[in-house]
């Protein structure tokens, strides 16, 4: 194995092949296989559960680990929407997702952006409350959003299903530190050059924080995605339902047919991996920029 070196000469700088000594490729050859292994490690449980979902349910339930079926059931995905409503149930979560990731954009921005800029009476008290929402667990206040909820008459809705995410304390907080590391000169300078508030926030600063806007969006996402307690506590008909909820309702405290659940999770988790691979690198970007890990 070979490295490039940088020599000078009168005709300038020349990359010349450097050989790596023993100790660099046994170090090189060491972090390979302590990565391979590492990611071996973290994809399994995903490998596992495709061949639990390729197999009967006396070979998911034997004592002794079937690793590889003898004959692939794939009669185990065509059962899934026996079961279920999924396209329908698949729909519901496409659409709340999508309206929940464009309000916390739309509201979380513009929250952040005032939090951070702009001065008005009560911004500390306000902010406060704010964030003191994080440091509360949301099964706190769920009694309350479902009396609310069913007050306003939006039980068994998606109105009902995406109104409390509409807005998040956690996406205020990320996009008000994503506009405190801003520098006050863009402001200034455009406030000479005659713009208002709003034009500022939508022509110098919100260009500027997209790549913090990308992690708010890709948080979003799969956090509506993947919620389970709100949509079972304010949705009673599986029509309703989005795919999270619908996959709870495949397992049962007296028989359970485990394959035919692994199918409906791979086929509910595919979109966001689908998602993921395409748009992979702006995911690291988004998330290295902003400093989320």
């Amino acid at each position: 194995m070979t490295t490039e070196a940088v020599v000078t000469g009168r005709g300038g700088s020349v990359r010349a092949p450097r050989r790596r000594t023993g100790g660099e490729r046994r170090s090189y050859v060491a972090a390979h296989i302590v990565l391979g292994v590492g990611a071996l490690i973290m994809a399994f449980p995903f490998l596992w559960q495709i061949i639990m979902s390729l197999s009967t349910n006396a070979q998911v339930q034997s004592v002794t680990p079937v690793f590889w079926p003898g004959e692939l059931q794939w009669d185990n995905y065509a059962e899934v929407f026996q079961r279920l409503p999924f396209l329908q149930q698949f729909g519901n979560s496409v659409l709340i997702t999508v309206i929940r990731t464009v309000a916390q954009l739309i509201l979380c921005t513009m929250a952040g952006y005032a939090f951070a800029r702009l001065r008005f009476r009560g911004r500390g008290i306000l902010l406060a409350v704010v964030l003191s929402i994080l440091m509360v667990p949301s099964q706190v206040y769920l009694l309350s959003q479902y009396q609310i909820i069913q007050n306003i008459g939006l039980l068994n809705s998606i109105g009902g299903l995406v109104l409390p995410g509409l807005f998040s304390a956690f996406g205020t907080f990320l996009m008000r530190t994503a506009f405190l590391a801003m520098p006050a000169e863009l402001e200034e300078a455009a406030r000479l050059d005659g713009a208002n508030t709003f034009q500022i926030f939508w022509r110098i600063m919100l260009p500027l924080a997209t790549p913090t806007m990308s992690v708010l969006a890709i948080t979003t996402v799969l956090w509506s995605w993947n919620e389970l307690l709100w949509p079972l506590v304010v949705s009673s008909y599986s029509t309703q339902m989005p795919l999270s909820a619908g996959l709870a309702t495949l397992l049962s405290d007296r028989t359970t047919d485990y394959p035919v659940a692994m199918a409906a999770s791979i086929l509910a988790m595919a979109p966001v991996l689908i998602m993921f691979i395409i748009l992979q690198r702006r995911v690291i970007d988004g998330l290295a920029s902003s400093g989320l890990k």
